[in-house]
């Protein structure tokens, strides 16, 4: 680049001529890394489609980024770009506009599917996200604010984080990176240096720079393939209402627990498992399927769709006393 150098007083500014690099220095290694951030885009980038809603809650129209995983037309995108929408709409890489179809979407992991019927579209390559390392190249592609096939790079810089998802649910195997996220680029492919997706982008922290985030595609892949098979993800549920509370310390002496708080019942469904069991408003739970229970969070965790029609144990704090509930979780209802 050429160097623009200013002198003092009222001189005219000097062009300098470029500065050759030193032999064996800085410039290989950037060619380098340009070569794979654009081999990776040039695998991914037909992939990559933009998602145009119109919303049926009076929200009026939204858009985000999506990729199509399968040469049938499934494409991966965000939960939070289309649900509720009363009609969706795919731009392909080649300009190319198509009507879009909702398989499923799962808003406590922000991850949905959604079906386009075109010829002529290349799938990504989903990549595994158990091996990635921290530092690793992380390549972001999507429209943000609308501008198609947008590239954003940085490295992956943490793995294994915790998202709150829009339904109030903790999403796990979340990664972190610097890779610059804008409104728009919800849904878009987070990718490594062979072109593999990583990741699903979903959020960023505002105001802060540089803190980014991506459903891992590993939990990605297992969401898109039951809801492509079952239309929806099943989860336990007791049909309690409950907060976190904290536990005098002579209680966690005494029943001898292994943390300092639970979930204090605020409120217990009509029918649900949770009343069938005799829990009662002003129990504090500590314990599920004979795991701790710390908060809220925990016994969403263990609420799995496994749970679903299995009795589970759930210990209880009543009155100065602990007691062992035998609880059978139902499904979690539709929203």
């Amino acid at each position: 680049m050429t160097a623009l150098h200013l002198s003092g007083g009222a001189e005219e500014p000097h062009l300098l001529p470029p500065t050759a690099p030193p032999a064996g220095g800085e410039a290989p290694l950037l060619d380098a890394w340009s070569e794979a951030v654009i081999a990776a885009v040039e695998r991914v980038s037909p992939s990559v489609v933009k998602i145009d809603v119109t919303n049926g809650r009076g929200r009026g129209e939204g858009s985000g980024s999506g990729f199509v995983f399968t040469p049938d037309g499934f494409v991966l995108t965000n939960s939070h770009v289309v649900s509720g929408a009363k009609s969706i709409t795919a731009m392909l890489a080649d300009g190319r506009r198509v009507p879009a179809s909702l398989v499923g979407d799962d808003p406590d992991t922000d991850i949905a599917v959604v079906r386009i019927a075109a010829d002529g579209i290349a799938p990504a390559t989903l990549g595994v996200s158990s091996t990635l390392r921290v530092g690793q190249l992380a390549i972001a592609i999507g429209n943000p604010f609308g501008f198609h096939a947008t590239v954003t790079t940085g490295v992956v810089s943490a793995l294994g984080r915790s998202l709150r998802a829009q339904s109030g649910r903790l999403i796990d195997d979340v990664l972190q990176t610097d890779a610059a996220l804008n409104p728009g680029n919800s849904g878009g492919p987070l990718v490594n240096s062979r072109g593999e997706v990583i990741g699903v982008n979903t959020a960023m922290i505002l105001p802060a720079q540089g803190l980014c985030f991506a459903i891992a595609i590993d939990l990605a892949k297992f969401v898109a393939s039951t809801l492509m098979r079952d239309g929806r993800i099943t989860r336990g549920h007791l049909g309690l209402a409950g907060q976190n509370a904290r536990l005098r310390r002579h209680i966690v002496r005494r029943f001898g627990l292994t943390h300092e708080s639970g979930v204090l019942v605020l409120a217990v469904e009509k029918g649900s498992a949770a009343e069938q069991v005799g829990l009662r408003e002003g129990d504090i739970v500590v314990g599920f399927a004979d795991q701790p229970v710390a908060g809220v969070d925990d016994l969403h965790r263990l609420l799995t769709g496994d749970r679903v029609g299995l009795t589970v144990a759930i210990e209880v704090l009543r009155g100065g006393e602990r007691l062992r509930l035998e609880a059978t979780p139902g499904s979690a209802p539709l929203r």
